[in-house]
């Protein structure tokens, strides 16, 4: 969904690097290498490749305290990693340790397996390679049980798994919820008609108007035109793609400059997958989850809708369940207000998932 916005963002970036933006971008990395260094006896920092589905794919696992509450997060895009945050989410890992996982054809996996080494492409792959890297963390960390952190697109995976594995996952928190409904809900589209017509923007106004009434018949080229509008019409949506996304992309400590290109084609890569779930139904799929359920959403999401969101979680059926508005954020609201979304985590996740070694019987 963001590849289009994430390009226009990074053209900038990638196209005039210039000496003081270079010296600028190493002093900030120094300063946020810094700040990521892990130092805790009981702390662990490991990063590098897992053979997942056949081929490497890259994982980070970081945090103050093994003992405490492992996340797994899943990453949106597709094809576009949460690694890249780190130092803005360096608070979450003093109380959870945070595994982040590049999926394949995703930024530093991609690097690793080249544009036509990534394999089969499609969202059962990346489904059946979301099981293994369960399982691989579950064993390395010893744990029955993990934190399902799903981020944009990778809540459509993480409902799924959510759904068919409790036995694997302790909690699942969806944020920048994507829900699917068949294309039954179409009020994301008629606010960006209405943001487009309030703005005299015709010409853009008109290539939308001329789309099918049905975005599962949309093409990728159409479905990414609509994408890049829906953020760049919405000034808060557009800056949070500005300065937090590709500015965290830009002074990240673990990726270098040749990554940020690796960044925006991973996400080209990636489309086959999304195209996969255009026509999914989540009411269809089932609204039980045999575990504790939790959206938290940027209040002023134009991309995927907090309404949507809360119809959606109205309907869930879970032995916990909580829903909350994160204040003056649209898309990547636990990225834009880190602090806000670990106090979230803290007041209702982190206190229903104990620490179980592998092995123990679960409450």
């Amino acid at each position: 969904m963001i590849a289009t916005i994430a390009a226009t963002s990074a053209a900038a970036l990638l196209v005039t690097p210039a000496v003081a933006a270079l010296g600028h971008r190493a002093l900030r990395r120094s300063r946020n290498a810094s700040l990521m260094k892990i130092t805790a006896r009981n702390g662990i920092d490991e990063q590098g490749f897992v053979r997942i589905g056949g081929i490497e794919q890259w994982i980070s696992i970081r945090g103050e305290d093994r003992t405490n509450p492992v996340v797994l997060e899943l990453h949106g895009g597709p094809g576009a990693s949460t690694a890249i945050f780190g130092p803005r989410t360096r608070s979450w890992e003093k109380h959870f340790t945070i595994v982040r996982w590049d999926m394949r054809g995703t930024l530093k996996t991609l690097g690793r397996s080249g544009p036509e080494g990534p394999g089969e492409m499609t969202f059962d792959r990346v489904h059946r390679d979301a099981i293994e890297v369960t399982d691989h963390i579950r064993t390395r960390l010893a744990v029955d049980k993990v934190v399902l952190l799903a981020h944009s697109y990778g809540s459509v995976l993480g409902l799924r798994l959510a759904r068919a594995f409790p036995e694997r996952y302790s909690a699942y928190v969806g944020t920048d919820q994507n829900i699917h409904d068949a294309g039954r809900d179409d009020s994301v589209h008629q606010a960006l008609l209405a943001r487009l017509r309030a703005g005299g923007k015709r010409k853009e106004l008109a290539a939308v108007e001329a789309l099918h009434p049905d975005e599962r018949r949309w093409t990728p080229r159409e479905r990414a035109m609509h994408a890049k509008l829906l953020a760049t019409s919405d000034p808060l949506t557009l800056d949070t793609m500005k300065k937090t996304v590709m500015g965290s992309l830009w002074l990240s400590p673990l990726h270098s400059l040749r990554e940020l290109r690796l960044f925006l084609k991973g996400m080209a890569v990636s489309e086959p997958v999304a195209q996969a779930t255009a026509g999914c139904d989540d009411w269809a799929d089932g609204t039980g989850f045999e575990l504790p359920f939790f959206v938290f959403q940027g209040e002023k999401d134009v991309l995927t809708s907090p309404a949507l969101a809360r119809r959606f979680f109205n309907d869930v059926q879970a032995p916990v369940k909580g829903f909350a508005l994160i204040e003056d954020c649209s898309h990547f609201a636990a990225f834009r207000r880190p602090e806000r979304f670990l106090e979230l985590l803290l007041t209702h996740v982190r206190p229903l998932v104990a620490r179980e070694p592998a092995g123990t019987t679960s409450a």
